[in-house]
């Protein structure tokens, strides 16, 4: 029995439990003397029905699909031959990944032992077996839940107050749950960035002006100096998200005044789906068109004027970096900026003031903590891109803040450190965990600068 089917039978006993709540509600008020001596509404009774029936049967549900994978182990291993069982646990377990393979059709039995098929046929027999289990409990403490609440239905009880205090209690798991998940994120990096830095010094990593972590398995190995100091990917990510930054925001910003202010209704209603298209366009298509478009335009216009320009140059992948996040700086100014009330526009008019006045003295410094907003979070977008930085500036780590030159960026690094076969003893990869917790104080701080600037300006209007 898949857990599909258990969630889609579990979902229609809900359904016939918020019918019949609400039915019963209805029953039951007629017979106090009419609706109206409930204290909630009928579908009150009705979405209390189907939430006690589902919040107990879907944690039974995660339960036994968190044990069910492990007691199936259990039974199929104890069941195998002496002198497996003696098996090493790493062999044990690629004997029964082989086992789970021919189970679900991915393997020939050809390849497997006389142990193997049969373990395979109990395993598939056990999970039958539990399917079914899954089920049956599933259903019967649902229609205990459900039977629990129609039971209790009468007109003094607060159905409502008693939906809104789970709605409640759900909204704050799901806010600890991203607590929790966010705190397991950065503890899992600074962990990992804790054993590289018992590798490495912190001040050679923090403070190094080379980067090449290449780590040397000989003494005369050529190329593989073991550098780790990250100042180069430093400079060369926020070099890409300068220019980046000097072609959305005024292009974004600019184009959100003229949406809001100046545009007719029908151009607005036409022109800004069209605009935000472009913020659903792979990254890897704006990679290809750095690379294949914008790099040798740039290169050749370059060589016209007497300029070396490398083939990937951090001015490409900015360009097009800058084009790749247009959309979300005028969207979000724009949806901020017609935020604000029509009666200050209408004030500043009326007091003489031009449409240019306004914009400047009134709509800007009103809307600019949400502008900010919508800028910071284009800067991480920025910092975080790694497709265009690929394909259109390259993997080289250059401390320079020539745009004509190729550099690379942090998270360019991680993704390289982190592919193919790694040892996770190694600096080289633990390295891609230090470029990670640097990253995010990176992130940290220019929140805070973003926070400061909104402050300021917030208690400057006010």
């Amino acid at each position: 029995m898949q857990t599909s089917t258990v969630i889609l039978v579990l979902f229609a006993l809900c359904c016939v439990s918020f019918a019949v709540g609400r039915f019963r509600s209805r029953a039951v008020g007629q017979q106090a003397g009419g609706i109206h001596l409930l204290h909630s509404l009928p579908h009150h009774y009705g979405y209390l029905s189907a939430m006690i029936a589902a919040l107990p049967a879907l944690l039974v549900l995660l339960v036994w699909m968190l044990l069910e994978g492990r007691f199936i182990e259990g039974r199929v291993i104890a069941g195998l031959p002496a002198d497996v069982q003696a098996l090493s646990e790493s062999r044990l377990g690629l004997y029964y990944n082989q086992i789970i393979a021919y189970a679900a059709g991915g393997i020939d039995a050809s390849t497997l032992s006389e142990p193997q098929l049969a373990a395979a046929e109990q395993y598939n027999a056990l999970k039958s077996e539990s399917g079914w289990l899954k089920l049956a409990l599933v259903v019967v403490v649902a229609v205990t839940g459900s039977l629990l609440v129609l039971g209790r239905i009468k007109p003094d009880l607060r159905a409502r107050n008693h939906v809104e205090n789970i709605w409640t209690w759900m909204l704050f798991g799901c806010s600890f749950i991203a607590v929790l998940t966010t705190l397991g994120i950065v503890l899992s990096v600074l962990f990992e960035a804790v054993r590289f830095f018992r590798l490495i010094p912190a001040t050679d990593f923090l403070f190094g002006l080379q980067w090449s972590p290449q780590i040397a398995i000989r003494a005369d190995q050529v190329g593989a100096s073991g550098s780790f100091g990250f100042i180069p990917l430093l400079v060369g990510t926020l070099l890409i998200s300068f220019v980046a930054m000097l072609i959305a925001v005024p292009v974004g910003l600019m184009s959100a005044i003229y949406l809001s202010e100046y545009a007719s209704k029908q151009f607005r209603a036409i022109t800004k789906p069209i605009l935000e298209i472009l913020a659903g366009v792979p990254t890897v298509v704006y990679g290809f068109f750095a690379a294949l478009t914008v790099a040798p335009f740039i290169r050749e216009l370059g060589e016209s004027l007497g300029l070396t320009v490398a083939s990937e140059s951090a001015l490409a992948a900015g360009l097009v970096m800058g084009i790749m996040i247009i959309p979300f700086v005028m969207s979000l100014s724009d949806d901020i900026i017609n935020a604000v009330p029509d009666s200050m526009r209408e004030a500043s008019l009326g007091l003489g003031a031009t449409m240019n006045e306004t914009i400047r003295k009134v709509l800007i410094p009103a809307a600019l903590p949400g502008i900010v907003g919508g800028i910071l979070l284009a800067v991480s977008r920025a910092i975080g891109e790694t497709m265009i930085v690929v394909m259109a500036a390259g993997l080289s780590a250059k401390l320079t803040v020539n745009p004509l030159e190729a550099v690379t960026t942090i998270t360019v690094q991680i993704v390289t450190l982190l592919v193919g076969d790694q040892e996770f003893d190694s600096p080289k990869t633990l390295a891609a965990f230090a470029l990670g917790l640097v990253l995010f104080f990176v992130t940290l701080l220019l929140n805070v600068v973003a926070l400061y600037v909104v402050r300021r300006y917030r208690e400057q209007y006010e």
